[in-house]
């Protein structure tokens, strides 16, 4: 019974590990690498650059329906400049400098305040 058990486990950690949607990865001319990471259901969830295996350039995330969730800026693997979050109404703009926290600011309205759409 208790080899069953692992076998039984074993063939759901393999079919859970063949499900898993693989990160796509392209290197530029650059140097950098372009990486898209995608949700479970196949739709994308982050898009953005790596250099030197650091983040670098803007981000982006999108939840699962394809809507973007928030736009990032990173400088060798440092948070910067604006980022803005969307969710559901609301929409937060953060500030960094340094790589840390300067600003932020929280915009709520019925009506969109900036669009989402990409």
């Amino acid at each position: 019974m208790k080899n069953v058990m692992t076998v039984v486990l074993m063939m759901i950690g393999i079919i859970t590990y063949a499900q898993e949607v693989k990160p796509e990865l392209k290197k530029l001319e650059n140097g950098t690498i372009e990486a898209t990471f995608f949700h479970d259901n196949g739709a994308v969830a982050q898009k953005g650059f790596f250099l030197n295996n650091k983040r670098h350039g803007e981000w982006l995330s999108y939840d699962q329906k394809g809507q973007k969730t928030a736009q990032a800026e990173f400088e060798n693997g440092q948070k910067t400049g604006k980022w803005f979050i969307w969710e559901g109404n609301k929409l937060t703009e953060v500030d960094y400098r340094d790589n840390q926290i300067a600003a932020v600011n929280t915009w709520v309205s019925k009506n969109p305040v900036a669009s989402n759409q990409p």
